[in-house]
């Protein structure tokens, strides 16, 4: 693998060159000083995948895996999945390395970065908790209470600790959902965090004071422009090249703001405007970004991974046009359900619908399809299988099967593979 390059000085990339930053940056290249690790994976090497991706984005779906463990695996291979856990909390003497946060949506970030977005907790303290706490104080003040008192605790400990049955949704009262709500605005308006998640994958609550350290606290909010400005720089890092549109959407955003905070970073020089074949937009690339001179990733990525949160960059950038399933109802899905883009080379290869079937043990292949203008079929399929066989042995399956309706494109040569 050639040595990566400094891209300071570049006013034009080809879209092959863009797609090499854009790998490069998130951590998927793997170039001799980014190829995964040929050992058991260690709190460090996750440590460097935190700090190059920026956040780790949370959905409950577990139909392979949780959303939030699966760019793990795509840059660091089969690793144990209680270091993401361990990760998130904390103790006296070991502060934790993650928080939970609105972020992109629900994400896990570092500490620094839950700093960076209180500005948007200050936002809903005066809108959404406000309504909460205006429609039912005494029960506010109350949870509040008994989170002091007990935590952290989980909505569901709450209801039991309430003593009241559950009420249909649209009751008022001592029930589960104005409990649920309660804590939520609180955790929406900071007076809460996240202490950890449960093996149910239910929030546990608690105060800010026993999550956070108190160094962390007594740090005084930072200015919402030069919050915005560190968030977008954590973002073109993490993209390595993008536009206002690709920068805003990291952490949502308001494009507006976002391009005053651009501008700023181009004044300090930390991006570079850059023209992109074939994108009709301006665009900019990080200071730190590098241009391997060829890139030899493979990696299957989570519909929530941060290489594939924005769409419209994902087609403009590798022309892979992409929806995930699970939104989508089940005769309209043209893909699956969940929905893995194979990442091979320099390109998108394929895509895939997986399920993890723990019953069985199996790593269930539902569709594989071939993407446009990739490499050959029988190559593709070799490859997706090796990087199923570690998916598979990641998740503590026995083996790999294709489902009996299976569909796509790649189908055939999967099972040949296989």
């Amino acid at each position: 693998m050639a040595r990566a390059t400094s891209t300071a000085t570049v006013k034009r990339l080809s879209l092959e060159q863009a797609r090499r930053v854009a790998i490069h940056a998130q951590g998927l290249a793997r170039t001799a000083a980014q190829a995964r690790p040929a050992v058991s994976v260690t709190m460090g090497h996750l440590q460097r995948v935190i700090d190059r991706i920026g956040l780790l984005q949370i959905d409950s779906v577990n139909v392979l895996a949780r959303a939030h463990l699966l760019p793990a695996f795509s840059r660091l291979g089969p690793y144990d999945a209680s270091l993401i856990d361990r990760a998130s909390r904390g103790t006296p003497s070991r502060p934790r390395r993650l928080m939970e946060s609105w972020a992109h949506v629900a994400a896990y970030v570092p500490p620094q970065t839950y700093q960076l977005l209180r500005f948007r907790l200050a936002r809903n303290r005066d809108g959404y908790a406000a309504g909460v706490r205006e429609r039912h104080p005494e029960i506010y003040d109350h949870v509040l209470g008994v989170v002091a008192e007990q935590g952290p605790i989980t909505a569901g400990q709450m209801h039991t600790l309430l003593g009241h049955e559950r009420g249909p949704k649209e009751s008022w009262g001592w029930n589960w959902s104005v409990a649920k709500q309660v804590l939520e605005a609180c955790f929406f308006s900071g007076e809460l965090a996240v202490a950890h998640r449960t093996s149910q994958f239910e929030r546990a609550y608690d105060l800010p004071e026993r999550v956070l350290p108190a160094a962390q606290l007594a740090e005084p909010e930072l200015d919402r422009a030069d919050a915005h400005v560190q968030l977008v720089d954590i973002a073109a890092r993490a993209l390595g090249v993008g536009t206002v549109r690709c920068l805003s959407d990291y952490f949502r955003m308001s494009t507006a703001e976002t391009a005053v905070a651009v501008g700023r970073l181009v004044e300090e020089g930390r991006l570079v405007p850059v023209e992109v074949a074939g994108w009709q937009r301006t665009t900019y690339l990080h200071a730190e970004a590098r241009l391997p001179r060829s890139t030899q990733a493979r990696a299957l990525l989570a519909p929530f991974d941060p290489m594939v949160f924005e769409r419209r960059r994902l087609a403009e950038l590798f022309g892979m046009h992409y929806r995930i399933g699970i939104y989508t109802p089940a005769a309209q899905r043209t893909d699956g359900y969940y929905v893995l883009p194979f990442l091979l080379g320099s390109r998108f290869a394929g895509r895939t619908d997986l399920k993890a079937d723990r019953r069985s043990g199996t790593l269930v292949v539902r569709t594989a399809f071939l993407q446009e203008s990739g490499p050959p079929a029988d190559v593709v399929a070799a490859e997706l299988v090796t990087e199923l066989v570690e998916c598979a042995q990641w998740l503590g399956l026995d083996k790999i099967d294709l489902a009996d309706d299976a569909r796509g494109d790649l189908v055939g040569p999967v099972r040949r593979a296989l």
